[in-house]
C-alpha cells in the first residue's frame, strides 16, 4: 500500500483535477490523473492469459463512457472490467492538436541538457518532443517531413510512442479518453472515436477494434544528444494555447524501483520488479525486454529477435521525467535505442561502442562517427521504454534479455 507521503501527493492531484472539465480553458489548473490507494500489485506466473484476439460481446461500456463518446461499444476486444477511469474525463488532459515549433537556440534558452525529449527523425528531418510538456499533454497530432504522425506519452507507464496517423485512407486525429487499461492510456480518433491502447497500438473498442497503428521509430533520448545530432532540427514549442506547469514533474518519485504503480488492476509476470525500466522490442512472433540496469552495465547488447541480429545501445547522460519534482534534477538513467545490425558485431572499447569487423566507432544514434564505415547509419528498429508491470500485463510471453 502507498505511504502517507503517496497519501498526500495523491490528495493534491484530486484537488488539482477538481476545477478541470470537458471545456476547461487554456488557463486553467492543469489536468491530472486523481489517484486513488492502490492494491498490492498483483502477480502472476509466466503462463499468464494474453490479449484476448475475439470481440467480447453482452458487456456495458466504461461507466460514463456512453455519454462522453460516440465509440461503437459493441464491439471490444478486451474486457471492459480492465478498463479503470484515470480522473480526467474525455479530453481533460489536452492533446496538443495545432503544434509550433522553436529552434535549438530558442530551445536551449528552457530545456536542460540533461532532460529527456522524444526525437523522430523522418528522412533526416528531425524535430524534439520534450518530455516537460508530454507529461501534460500526452498526445501531440503533428506532421514530420510530410508524414501526418502522433507522438504519445503516458506518465504511468513512461511510455514514449509514435504512430503514423494516415489509417485506412485517412488521417485520425488523436485524444485522451481519461481512462487506462492495466495503468496505460488510452486514446481515441476522433473521426471513429474508436478506443486505442497506446502500449500495443491495439484498437480495443469502436469500429477499428482488432486493428492497430502503425509504430514510428522514436527515441527517450537526451536534449544535449539531440541537439548535437540534430542541429538543423527544431521542438515542439512550449507556446501550446495551454497554461501549465511545463518542466515540473507532478509525479515525482514515481519510478522509485520500490513504487507500486498507480491505477494498475491486473496481473504481471513477476521476474522482475514491477518498477524496473524496460525497453521492449516486439518483431512479429517474438518479444523481448533488456533492463536498463543491465544496459547501464554493458552499454551494448547484440541479440537476434525473431531470427533478426539487433543491437542496442545505451549512453549515459539523460534524466528520468518521473523522478524529481523538476524532470530536469532527475537521475541520469541513460538512453537505449535499437538497431538492425546489419552483420556487424558490436562491443564496447574503453566505453566506446565499435563494430568488431572493422572498428569503427558509433553513437547512441546509430551513425558511425569515426573509422572506416564514418558516415554510415544503422536502421532504427521500432523499442519502446516501459515499467516492466504494464509491459508483463499486456505480454506477458515476454523474454527477458539474460547475457
Amino acid at each position: 500500500m502507498f505511504s502517507l507521503r503517496w497519501m498526500v501527493i495523491l490528495l493534491a492531484l484530486s484537488l488539482g483535477l477538481a476545477a478541470c472539465t470537458p471545456a476547461a480553458s487554456p488557463t486553467e489548473s492543469p489536468a491530472e490523473p486523481s489517484v486513488p490507494e492502490a492494491d498490492p500489485v498483483e502477480a502472476a506466473s509466466p503462463a499468464a492469459p494474453t490479449e484476448e484476439s475475439l470481440v467480447i460481446a453482452d458487456e456495458n461500456p466504461p461507466p460514463g463512457a456512453a455519454n462522453q463518446f460516440s465509440t461503437d461499444f459493441s464491439k471490444h476486444s478486451v474486457s471492459y472490467n480492465t478498463i479503470l477511469s484515470g480522473g480526467p474525463p474525455k479530453d481533460g488532459i489536452p492533446a496538443i492538436d495545432a503544434p509550433s515549433y522553436v529552434s535549438i537556440d530558442d530551445a536551449n534558452e528552457w530545456i536542460d541538457d540533461r532532460e529527456p525529449i522524444v526525437a523522430v527523425d523522418v528522412d533526416g528531418v528531425a524535430r524534439a518532443y520534450p518530455l516537460q510538456i508530454l507529461t501534460w499533454h500526452e498526445i501531440v497530432n503533428d506532421e514530420l517531413n510530410g508524414k501526418p504522425m502522433v507522438v504519445s506519452f503516458c506518465p504511468l507507464c513512461n511510455t514514449a510512442i509514435a504512430f503514423e496517423r494516415e489509417f485506412d485512407g485517412q488521417i485520425l486525429d488523436f485524444g485522451t479518453t481519461g481512462r487506462l487499461r492495466f495503468s496505460n492510456l488510452i486514446m481515441y480518433d476522433r473521426q471513429t472515436e474508436t478506443w486505442w491502447q497506446q502500449a500495443t497500438g491495439d484498437g480495443i473498442a469502436g469500429e477499428y477494434t482488432n486493428e492497430q497503428l502503425t509504430f514510428y521509430p522514436a527515441a527517450m533520448i537526451s536534449w544535449a544528444d539531440f541537439k548535437s545530432q540534430y542541429p538543423d532540427g527544431d521542438v515542439l514549442s512550449k507556446d501550446t494555447g495551454f497554461n501549465r506547469s511545463y518542466g515540473r514533474n507532478p509525479y515525482a518519485g514515481y519510478d522509485d524501483i520500490n513504487q507500486s504503480p498507480f491505477l494498475f488492476d491486473g496481473v504481471y509476470v513477476d521476474i522482475l520488479p514491477p518498477m524496473t525500466r524496460v525497453l521492449t522490442i516486439e518483431l512479429n512472433e517474438e518479444t523481448v525486454a533488456y533492463t536498463y540496469d543491465l544496459l547501464e552495465e554493458v552499454i551494448v547488447i547484440n541479440d537476434i529477435v525473431d531470427n533478426e541480429n539487433i543491437v542496442i545501445f545505451w549512453a549515459e547522460g539523460t534524466a528520468s521525467a518521473l523522478d524529481e519534482g523538476s524532470i530536469a534534477a532527475g537521475r541520469d538513467v541513460g538512453a537505449a535505442v535499437a538497431y538492425a545490425a546489419d552483420g556487424k558485431n558490436f562491443l564496447v572499447d574503453n566505453r566506446l561502442i565499435k563494430d568488431e569487423e572493422t572498428g569503427s566507432t558509433w553513437n547512441i544514434f546509430g551513425e558511425a562517427i569515426d573509422g572506416e564505415l564514418k558516415g554510415e547509419v544503422l536502421r532504427p528498429v521500432v523499442a519502446v521504454n516501459h515499467f516492466w508491470f504494464s509491459w508483463a500485463a499486456f505480454k506477458p510471453e515476454t523474454r527477458v534479455y539474460q547475457p
